[in-house]
């Protein structure tokens, strides 16, 4: 379960690293026509591995018996909200014809996508081997 949640936070991490510099080049419509493009690409990767992410978080809290569980029990229903907030900015950006530079900006500062950044990063520190025992590591 920990290699799911490790794949799905790298795809995340992978798409918003891309897009920083696809932000930065401060193009005014896609490159190569647009629904092939690297970028596409990569937003249709994030917008699947923000599907059920606080499912496959919440294995882990299950099979791990991490507790108090009503602490983490709230914190997967915010993760699941941020998550859902998420595809919903990126699923927009998806449905435009073309993508622009200043479109992925806006993006890229959404307090919906940065916080499920700031989501991603207390779980990664959450699930560390060295704070619940385990020998795998996340990101």
């Amino acid at each position: 379960m920990r290699d799911r949640l490790k794949d799905r936070c790298e795809k995340i991490e992978e798409c918003y690293e891309f897009m920083l510099a696809y932000a930065a080049q401060g193009l005014r419509t896609e490159p190569g026509g647009g629904s092939g493009s690297q970028l596409r690409t990569l937003l249709t990767k994030c917008d699947e591995a923000l599907t059920g992410l606080g499912d496959v978080f919440t294995e882990i809290v299950r099979s791990e018996q991490l507790r108090p569980t009503e602490k983490y029990d709230a914190f997967i229903a915010m993760l699941n909200r941020d998550a859902s907030d998420a595809r919903a900015a990126v699923g927009l950006v998806l449905a435009q014809p073309s993508i622009s530079s200043q479109l992925i900006d806006n993006l890229n500062a959404s307090i919906h996508l940065r916080a499920l950044l700031t989501d991603l990063f207390l779980i990664d520190e959450i699930v560390r081997p060295e704070t619940v025992g385990s020998t795998a590591a996340l990101p």
